[in-house]
């Protein structure tokens, strides 16, 4: 009989990678905390404090003569923002240009988005969304300047109606331009939010629709619009924050009255150097958005991101 020798092999020992893996194996939720600790705490240090650091300097005040900061605590410069009124009017034409400029891509996404996700082939579909992102490779002022050349007065838009015996639209340096120029510039935004949820939604719940009697526009009221409103939503974050944080665009497109948020905390940073009163200015936006987000997850907005 042929003796079998017993090869035993080595036990792995504790420490090193393998005592790694065994701990991160016993505690499940060492993984994760291993993992998110750097994000997390990058955000944290990045974002969050200098965040808090914003809103600590909106209570301070500057010195009128040597515009040094002082760092004693107050309410000045929210009560100038409450009682003066032409910030009150700068407010208001920031928040009502970024929702019009929200509707208006909402419903030139939606149409664009549904042909893309529910009708194109995926050849067409590949040809549109390179026509959507291709906009996005080339640089933020290249495409306001190009369209500085469009609505100006001596531009295209204005010879093309003189061409054809109309009067010339005359609409450079107007918030009529803030609108069109911030609508083509964060229309992707909208597109692709929009997209992802229509593609999502189920091709039976539309048979089923169809079945049992459902005319189409009946299916898009009834089926399709409120699987798709998480996505509008989730664009609307988009296009509206965009527009309310921009400055570039009124300095280059608007006219003298085309004021921005953006503008009056530029100005008070660059020029007038009241920090303070920049950082309470500051706060206003962040609470817009605050709210706007707080009711875009109670519309499920976060799940079509």
């Amino acid at each position: 009989m042929s003796s079998v020798e017993t090869v035993r092999r080595p036990r792995p020992k504790g420490g090193g990678a393998a005592g790694a893996q065994s701990l991160f194996w016993r505690v499940s939720w060492l993984r994760p905390l291993v993992l998110l600790t750097p994000p997390v705490g990058w955000f944290v240090v990045i974002y969050l404090a200098a965040l808090v650091t914003l809103l600590i300097t909106a209570f301070w005040t500057i010195d009128p003569f040597t515009t040094q900061i002082v760092q004693s605590w107050n309410l000045d410069n929210f009560r100038i923002i409450i009682t003066d009124s032409t910030y009150w009017s700068i407010i208001g034409r920031t928040v009502g240009i970024a929702t019009l400029v929200t509707a208006t891509d909402a419903v030139l996404a939606f149409p664009f988005a549904y042909f893309m996700a529910r009708v194109a082939t995926r050849r067409v579909q590949t040809l549109l969304f390179a026509a959507v992102l291709l906009p996005l490779w080339a640089s933020y002022l290249a495409r306001v300047y190009a369209w500085i050349l469009i609505l100006n007065h001596s531009g295209v838009l204005n010879w093309s109606l003189q061409s054809i015996g109309l009067p010339p639209a005359n609409i450079g340096y107007t918030n009529t331009a803030m609108w069109l120029v911030f609508s083509y510039i964060w229309l992707p935004f909208m597109i692709i939010p929009v997209y992802a949820a229509l593609e999502r939604v189920p091709e039976s719940l539309m048979e089923a629709s169809a079945d049992l009697g459902a005319r189409r526009w009946q299916t898009l009221r009834d089926v399709v619009l409120p699987l798709a409103a998480p996505g509008v939503v989730a664009g609307s974050i988009f296009t509206f924050s965009l527009t309310l944080g921009d400055y570039i665009t009124p300095i280059l497109v608007g006219g003298a009255s085309s004021t921005f948020i953006g503008n009056v905390v530029y100005a008070n940073v660059g020029i007038a150097n009241n920090i303070p009163f920049a950082a309470a200015l500051s706060m206003v936006p962040l609470g817009i958005m605050a709210v706007y987000l707080f009711i875009a997850y109670r519309l499920g907005a976060f799940e079509a991101l």
